[in-house]
């Protein structure tokens, strides 16, 4: 059993999330990064879909019942158990009654923790999953909440220390436009892909809106609502992108002028505000 004693910004339950429900208008949901996600699982032997915790912001504090293995993948933080500080990206034994603490990560937005064994909490719809736009899953995480400990593992740890890139200032993403490029100017793909664009204090696992060069479009008319998926980028009214993250609706009325490529999701996932970053085009129509 894990008891929060401190839930941070906002701490939720997540696996790789509920796929295939988007005609009855349920998200996919799962976790943001969902790289660190599988690692964290992969140092502690369990299966890379099992459930473990994600951090926004850092900031946990939480109480082990039962002796277990731990890691800590994703936006790097400094985190003690029982004031004995600890390394990310590598299986922690934790004893009984043992506190860790996870202070705030100076670079990223979201770290990952999993504990061998996996979260076992009911599923819902064939996830764990907290989806903060539906309500699906378990609740987001507070003082008290108290975590059960599952048993499916996929054999032992075998590695002390997994060697991870660090994440870097500056982000640049890579895209493929459409499918409504044609809605905007004949630039307006050229300005997304020439100057940077920063991260607003608007970021949830919804989305992040950016902050940067207008993106003009050539058509006015209101659009009907189309499927939405993660890594579009949907232009509003006012001509400034949002980032649809792992909680984005499955529809959506804006038209939307490029899509991140699956390859670098993670990386849209631990952008923070004021954060600037780049797009690149990879594909599709020539600029």
């Amino acid at each position: 059993m894990i008891e929060i004693l401190r839930p941070g910004l906002l701490t939720t339950v997540q696996d790789l999330g509920r796929p295939g429900y988007g005609s009855l208008g349920v998200g996919a949901s799962g976790a943001a990064d969902r790289g660190s996600l599988r690692l964290a699982n992969r140092l502690v032997a369990n299966v890379e879909a099992a459930a473990a915790l994600e951090l926004t912001f850092g900031s946990l504090t939480a109480r082990f019942h039962t002796a277990g293995t731990i890691a800590l993948t994703g936006a790097p933080c400094p985190a003690t158990v029982d004031r004995r500080t600890v390394s990310m990206n590598g299986p922690i034994s934790v004893r009984a009654g043992q506190r860790l603490e996870v202070s705030t990560p100076a670079q990223g937005l979201r770290t990952y923790l999993a504990v061998r064994g996996g979260i076992d909490l009911p599923p819902v719809l064939g996830s764990r999953s907290t989806d903060t736009l539906s309500g699906l899953g378990p609740a987001p995480l507070t003082t008290g909440s108290c975590l059960p400990i599952g048993r499916e593992t996929d054999g032992d740890p075998v590695v002390d220390l997994a060697p991870v890139r660090g994440l870097a200032p500056d982000t640049a993403l890579r895209i493929l436009p459409g499918p409504h490029d044609n809605w905007f100017t004949a630039g307006a793909l050229a300005t997304l892909c020439s100057a940077p664009y920063q991260v607003t204090e608007h970021v949830n696992r919804v989305g992040a809106r950016l902050s940067g060069p207008v993106l003009e479009r050539a058509i006015g008319a209101e659009m009907p609502s189309e499927g939405m998926v993660n890594g579009a980028l949907q232009v509003p009214p006012n001509g400034q992108p949002v980032l649809f993250l792992a909680d984005h609706p499955v529809t959506g009325g804006y038209p939307v002028i490029a899509v991140v490529i699956d390859q670098d999701i993670d990386h849209a996932a631990q952008l923070r505000p004021g954060q600037t970053l780049r797009f690149r085009q990879v594909g599709g129509r020539p600029q």
